[in-house]
C-alpha cells in the first residue's frame, strides 16, 4: 500500500515529460505588464495586498461609505498566499473572537457569488474533528460548547457516526469526534476576486502590478506611499502584504513592527478515486495525526503541520507572485503515513502534485491586526497562521469598524497589533518561535501551557536568585514570571511535564503559597508590570490625567488611586494604580502586557507639550510584594519606620530606606485583597533589597509565591484584572467599580457620558461571582475562563476568570451576565435582582455545574476552615 504511493511518486519524479508538464503548469509569467490606468495622485486610503485579506477590507470600508480607496497588488490579484489555501473554511476555533471571525467569514462567503456573480466555489460539507485520546476529546468539547452557545449547530459524536459521515475514516483509535455541519470549503482565490469585484462596483480603484516601496510619515501620521508607479497621498495606510508585511513595515523611516515568519506548507493533490469523491463529503481534521483532509475534484486533497517546519525567507526575499516551492517527499513523509492510516482506503490513489507553499505565523499563533502604535493611520492586517480563508471575510470586516468608527464592535485586543513590542520583531525570534508554533497548531494545549522558544528575553535582576529556589517560569510580553516555587524533594520534571484538564500537580504547592500570604508572609516578584512616570513643570500632568482618567487624581502627595482609564463608550483602556509623587509628578503602574498600548493610547491623547513628560521606567525598577499579616512587622523591622494603618494607610505611597538602599517607592496595596506592601526598588538595589527582606523575614515565616497564588488571592477576593475580566467593552459601571469613577469631580473626563447613561439607565452586563457547588476538585473537570454561564436553563454569559479557592475550598468563576427578551433576543437591563434571583450553572466541556451567584466576593476573614456545604456570605469589605 506505502509502497504503491512511493512508486508512483518516484515514476513521477523520474519521468521527464511529468516534469515539463508540472513545471508549465506552476509557472506563472512576472513580466510587467502596461498600465492602462494612472494611479490617482491622492485618496483616503491605500490597502497594499491584494489576497484575501486585503480584498475583505477594502470591501468592508466600501460597504462602509467609504469610496476613496486604492488597492495596490505587487503581482495580481489573489496570486500570493492566497491562491494556494486549501479553501477550508472552519468554525471550530478555542479563541472567541477567532470563532466569531470565522462564523461570519462563513456567512458571508455563502452569499458572495450571489452578491457579485462570481463562482466562489462555495459549498457546505460540514467538518468532523477527530480525537485519538479522551484529552483531545475534552478539548473538542470546550470548543463545542462555544460553538452552541454561539448559535453554531455543533455535536459530539462516537467514532460510529464519524464513519457514517466519511465512510474512508478507519476509527479503530479513535474515542470520539466533534460534528460542525455548517463548516464550508470555498475557491479561495475566487473569495479574493469576489471581493475585489464587489469592491470595485463600490469605487474602489484597484492597481496590479505596483509595488510599494515604503510608506511616509509625519510628525507621528501617515501621510503618503511610494511605489514604482509615483507616489499617492493619503490619510490610511493598510498593511495586507502577507509574509511581506514584516519587510514592508520596516521599510520607511519610521518601522511598524510586524512579528510574523513564513514555514513552508505542504499538501498533497490526489488524481480522482475510481468512484470519485462527493462533493459534499465532509471535511477530516485529525489534529493528533497532524492532518487535514478535504475532498477535492473528486480526490482528495491533504495537508498537515509537522513536528519539524522548515522557515523562509530569514533573510526577507522580494518576490513579485507565490510560486510552488520545492517539493519535498522525505518531509511530507510522516504527514503521508499519517494519511494512510487515518484512511488506508486511498492506499492506491494516484498523486497530481506535492503543494509546497509558504505560510505566515506569529509568535503566539494568533493573527496581528489593528493601527500601528508608532504611526497613526498606519493600519496592520496580517499572520494568518494558515487560517486566512477562515479569518478573511470576519477580519477584515472588524478591521474596517475599527477605522471608520475609530473601534471594532467586537473586542479584538487578543489580535491587536499592540500586544506585542519591538521584542517579538528579532528575526532570530521569529525564525526559532515559528518553528514552535507550526506544530502548537495540532499539539493538545491545555490550560496554562506556555511557549518553550524565545524565552529568558526580558527578566528581573532576581531571575537567577529565585530559579535557584526553585521557581517555575511563565512568560507574559516576554517578561520571565514565576508561577510557583517547587519545594526541594519535589520531582521537578514530572511537575513541569505534567499538563491536564483536571486537578494539576502543583495544587498543594500553590495552596501552602496561599496559606503563607494569608498567615504569615510571602514575597512575590511582579517587576514585569507596566511603570510610566508622567511629570510637567507646571499643572499640565494633572490637568491631562484628570481629562484621560475616571478617578480623581487630585489627592495629596503620597495618596495611590485605583482607577480606569476608558475610551469614549466607557470601557476600560488600562485599569491601574496612580500615585501622586509630588505636585506635578504621578507614578503609574499597569498590567504587563499594557506596555505599548498605553504608552500609545497616552502619546496620542497628551497634549504636544514641551512641559509635559511621559517616560517609560519599566526597566529601572524591580517590584517586590510582599503579602500577608507579618508583611507590615518585617517591613517595619527593615526601615526603622512604624508601618501600621496609622502611620502608614491603605493606598499610601512614599519614598522609603529599606536595608542599606534609600529612593524605594513603598505602596500599600498588593493586587490581591490581603495586606501588605509593594516595593518599588531602583534595579541596582534589587538583589540587595530581597536578600534582605528574605534574611530578616525567616523570623516571621517568609516564603517565595508566584503568580498562580495571586491569581487564587484576587479572584475569590473578585478582584477583575485588565486583559482577563476587563477588556474595552467593559466600563466601570458594569464591574462594579463606581467607587473609582468620580462622576463629579468638576472635570470632563473621557467616556463620563458614556457613564452618566448608564448610570441613568442601567447596565446591561453584571461582573459576578460565582461559587461552584457541585464541583468535586479531585474527580471533576476544572474551569479555566470561557465557560458558559446558564441562568435558569438559559444562556447568559461567559467566564473570564477561575481559580480555585484555597479559602472556599471550592472553585471561583468570575464572569459576565447578560439578560436577553426570550422572545427578541434584545439585551435587557441587568438588575441585581436579576443575578440573585436565579439559578446558575456553568458549562464545563459540555457537563454543568450548579454554582452561586454573588455580586460581592466572601470576607477574608475566615476564623476557622468551613465545610464546604456551610460556607455562607459574610460582611463585604473592600480592598
Amino acid at each position: 500500500m506505502f509502497l504503491r504511493l512511493l512508486s508512483d511518486i518516484q515514476w513521477r519524479a523520474a519521468n521527464p515529460k511529468w516534469r515539463r508538464m508540472t513545471s508549465s503548469r506552476r509557472s506563472t509569467s512576472t513580466t510587467a505588464e502596461p498600465h492602462p490606468v494612472s494611479l490617482p495622485a491622492q485618496a483616503q486610503v491605500v490597502i497594499c495586498g491584494g489576497g484575501i485579506t486585503g480584498t475583505s477590507v477594502a470591501y468592508h470600508l466600501s460597504k462602509m461609505g467609504w469610496k476613496d480607496i486604492v488597492l495596490l497588488e505587487q503581482g495580481r490579484l489573489a496570486a500570493g498566499t492566497t491562491r494556494f489555501c486549501a479553501g477550508i473554511v472552519s468554525t471550530a476555533r478555542p479563541v472567541s473572537i477567532e470563532l466569531k471571525m470565522a462564523n461570519y467569514s462563513n456567512k458571508l462567503y455563502e452569499q458572495l457569488e450571489q452578491e457579485t456573480g462570481v463562482p466562489t466555489g462555495y459549498t457546505k460539507t460540514g467538518s468532523i474533528s477527530l480525537a485519538q485520546t479522551q484529552d483531545r476529546l475534552i478539548s473538542l468539547k470546550r470548543i463545542a460548547s462555544s460553538l452552541s452557545v454561539m448559535g453554531i449547530p455543533c455535536e459530539i459524536i462516537t467514532p460510529k457516526q464519524a464513519v457514517q459521515l466519511h465512510p474512508l475514516i478507519n476509527i479503530h483509535d479513535l474515542v470520539g469526534a466533534m460534528y460542525v455541519p455548517e463548516d464550508a470549503l470555498v475557491t479561495s482565490a475566487n473569495v479574493s476576486l469576489a471581493l475585489a469585484t464587489a469592491a470595485s462596483r463600490n469605487g474602489v480603484q484597484i492597481h496590479e502590478r505596483t509595488s510599494v516601496s515604503h510608506v511616509t510619515v509625519q510628525k507621528g501620521h501617515v501621510t503618503g506611499v511610494e511605489t514604482d508607479r509615483g507616489r499617492i497621498q493619503c490619510q490610511y495606510f493598510v498593511n495586507c502584504a502577507g509574509q511581506w508585511a514584516y519587510e514592508l513595515g520596516h521599510s520607511g523611516e519610521e518601522p511598524v513592527h510586524i512579528p510574523l515568519h513564513a514555514c513552508e506548507h505542504f499538501y498533497l493533490l490526489t488524481h480522482p478515486l475510481a468512484e470519485p469523491l462527493s462533493s459534499s463529503l465532509p471535511t477530516v481534521v485529525d489534529p493528533d495525526g497532524r492532518i487535514y483532509i478535504r475532498n477535492w475534484q473528486g480526490g482528495i486533497l491533504s495537508g498537515g503541520f509537522e513536528k519539524n517546519p522548515k522557515p523562509l525567507f530569514t533573510e526577507g526575499r522580494n518576490q513579485l507572485e507565490i510560486q510552488n516551492l520545492h517539493e519535498d517527499w522525505d518531509h511530507y513523509g510522516p504527514l503521508l503515513s499519517a494519511l494512510l492510516r487515518r484512511m488506508p482506503g486511498l492506499e492506491a490513489l494516484q498523486i497530481m502534485q506535492l503543494v509546497n507553499c509558504p505560510e505566515s505565523f506569529t509568535p503566539d499563533m494568533r493573527c496581528i491586526m489593528g493601527e500601528s502604535p508608532t504611526a497613526r493611520g498606519y493600519f496592520v492586517l496580517a499572520g494568518m497562521n494558515s487560517a486566512g480563508v477562515s479569518y478573511g471575510g470576519g477580519a477584515g470586516k472588524y478591521l474596517a469598524e475599527w477605522m471608520v468608527n475609530g473601534y471594532p464592535s467586537e473586542n479584538v485586543w487578543p489580535l491587536d497589533l499592540k500586544r506585542f513590542g519591538t521584542l517579538q520583531s528579532s528575526r532570530t525570534f521569529l525564525r526559532h518561535r515559528v518553528m514552535e508554533v507550526m506544530p502548537l497548531m495540532c499539539d493538545l494545549k491545555v490550560p496554562r501551557w506556555d511557549f518553550q522558544t524565545g524565552r529568558q528575553l526580558r527578566t528581573s535582576p532576581l531571575y537567577d536568585r529565585l530559579d535557584a529556589q526553585g521557581a517555575r517560569w511563565m512568560e507574559k510580553h516576554g517578561f520571565e514570571r514565576v508561577k510557583y516555587f517547587v519545594p526541594p524533594g519535589n520531582d521537578l520534571l514530572d511537575l513541569d511535564h505534567s499538563k491536564t484538564f483536571y486537578k494539576p500537580d502543583w495544587f498543594d504547592i500553590v495552596g501552602a503559597e496561599v496559606k503563607c500570604c494569608k498567615e504569615a508572609v510571602c514575597v512575590i516578584d511582579m517587576s514585569s508590570f507596566t511603570k510610566f512616570e508622567i511629570s510637567s513643570t507646571g499643572d499640565e500632568a494633572l490637568e491631562s490625567l484628570q481629562y484621560l482618567f475616571s478617578n480623581d487624581l487630585d489627592v495629596p502627595v503620597g495618596h495611590v488611586v485605583h482607577t480606569g482609564m476608558l475610551n469614549e463608550k466607557g470601557g476600560y483602556e488600562n485599569d491601574c494604580s496612580i500615585a501622586r509623587l509630588s505636585k506635578r509628578s504621578f507614578f503609574m503602574i499597569s498590567p504587563t502586557d499594557q506596555q505599548v498600548h498605553c504608552w500609545a493610547w497616552l502619546k496620542n491623547r497628551l497634549p504636544d507639550d514641551s512641559n509635559l513628560t511621559l517616560e517609560d521606567v519599566t526597566w529601572k525598577y524591580t517590584a517586590l510584594n510582599l503579602i500577608g499579616p507579618r508583611a507590615v512587622d518585617l517591613l517595619s523591622e527593615l526601615s526603622y519606620a512604624p508601618m501600621t494603618a496609622e502611620h502608614f494607610p491603605s493606598l499610601f505611597c512614599k519614598e522609603m530606606s529599606v536595608g542599606y538602599a534609600n529612593g524605594i517607592r513603598v505602596m500599600s496595596i498588593t493586587h490581591t485583597g490581603e495586606p501588605g506592601f509593594v516595593l518599588y526598588i531602583p534595579i541596582e538595589y534589587a538583589l540587595h533589597v530581597y536578600n534582605e527582606v528574605m534574611n530578616m523575614g525567616q523570623k516571621y515565616g517568609i516564603r517565595n509565591a508566584g503568580y498562580y497564588a495571586l491569581r487564587s488571592l484576587r479572584i475569590e477576593k473578585f478582584f477583575a484584572f485588565w486583559g482577563q475580566d476587563l477588556d474595552a467593552f467593559t466600563t466601570p459601571m458594569e464591574c462594579g467599580r463606581e467607587f473609582q469613577v468620580k462622576l463629579e469631580k468638576g472635570v470632563e473626563f473621557v467616556g463620563q457620558e458614556a457613564l452618566l447613561e448608564q448610570k441613568q439607565n442601567g447596565v446591561y452586563k453584571r461582573f459576578t461571582m460565582f461559587i461552584l457547588e457541585d464541583h468535586d476538585t479531585d474527580t471533576d473537570l476544572w474551569p479555566w475562563w470561557g465557560e458558559p454561564i446558564f441562568r435558569n436553563g438559559r444562556y447568559v454569559g461567559k467566564t473570564t476568570s477561575s481559580a480555585y479557592s484555597y479559602t472556599l475550598e471550592r472553585h471561583v468563576c468570575l464572569g459576565f451576565v447578560h439578560n436577553f427578551d426570550e422572545k427578541t433576543g434584545e439585551e435587557l437591563v441587568v438588575t441585581t435582582d436579576f443575578i440573585n434571583q436565579g439559578e446558575y450553572e456553568i458549562d464545563i466541556a459540555g457537563q454543568r455545574f450548579q454554582a452561586k451567584a454573588k455580586l460581592y466576593p466572601f470576607s477574608s476573614l475566615f476564623t476557622q476552615r468551613r465545610r464546604k456545604d456551610e460556607v455562607e456570605l459574610s460582611g463585604y469589605q473592600r480592598e
